[in-house]
């Protein structure tokens, strides 16, 4: 019987170890980022040029501004997904500017050299930098903004519009919640316990009051196409569902295809509904 009690105890010990350190190191999971090296704007996007973004807790952000081809044209604030940096980004921002849209590629704390360290708190400062310098800096009407958020980037935007309303959100590949897509991956943990970072899509996508686009792949192995359409069924104001069959999470048909431009310049331009 102690022999029993003594492995029952190793076991606990060892199971309270690794929850301890899956909490210690829960962000080092959730967040990939790249360095870099990163190129010129100019040499990833014709007509882009590097700009600088300050944040509301002092930090220094880079990002690649493409102007639309006249100052009334409409422009895409990207926000990218946990993996990678800004240049990964390039071809949607070439497809959206061969589209006659203006667009912002950004990089979070942490990400292509930036300084700091990503956390959920932390990327809403940096996206609200990123829509602060459009309005401000670049002279972009706020009516004539339309945010795009690319899965981890759908609970960044959808935080913002919902305190700076644009004129249309982009959703690709959006997940209820956080815990709610780790819980698939991980079901044998307490993820909803665990995790500190929440980003709470579909609680929040349904108190913004403008149209919403969600794009989703359906063979999609990161994020269950399931959870993208239960986003879109909590909308306020779904615009439209766009399904690109056998698309998985990364394929380039989800980064700059046919479908998702289109969909993106759909929300951007007058016919918007």
């Amino acid at each position: 019987m102690r022999g029993v009690i003594r492995a029952l105890l190793v076991v606990l010990v060892v199971c309270a170890v690794l929850v301890g350190l899956l909490w210690v190191f829960q962000r080092r999971l959730v967040y990939l980022p790249d360095d870099g090296p990163l190129p010129a704007a100019a040499d990833a996007v014709p007509g882009a040029r590097d700009v600088r973004l300050r944040t509301a807790d002092g930090l220094s952000l880079g990002a690649w501004f493409v102007p639309g081809p006249d100052r009334g044209a409409p422009a895409v604030l990207v926000a990218g997904g946990n993996g990678g940096h800004r240049a990964l980004r390039a071809p949607l921002a070439r497809a959206l500017a061969d589209a006659g849209l203006g667009v912002l590629l950004f990089d979070y704390r942490g990400y292509g050299g930036n300084p700091g360290s990503p956390s959920e708190e932390g990327l809403a400062l940096d996206v609200r930098a990123a829509r602060d310098w459009l309005v401000g800096d670049a002279g972009v009407a706020q009516e004539r903004l339309v945010y795009y958020g690319e899965s981890l980037g759908c609970g960044v935007v959808t935080a913002l519009a919902t305190e700076h309303p644009p004129a249309g959100l982009l959703l690709r590949s959006p997940f209820v919640d956080l815990a709610a897509v780790g819980g698939h991956h991980y079901p044998f943990l307490p993820v909803r316990l665990l995790l500190r970072d929440r980003y709470p899509v579909a609680e929040q996508v349904a108190r913004v009051r403008v149209p919403t686009t969600v794009v989703l792949g359906d063979a999609d192995a990161i994020v269950p196409p399931e959870q993208s359409r239960r986003v879109a069924a909590a909308a306020a104001r779904l615009h439209r569902l766009v399904e690109v069959p056998g698309a998985d999470h990364n394929d380039a048909v989800l980064l700059d295809g046919e479908a998702l431009v289109a969909a993106v310049v759909e929300l951007a331009g007058p016919a918007r509904g």
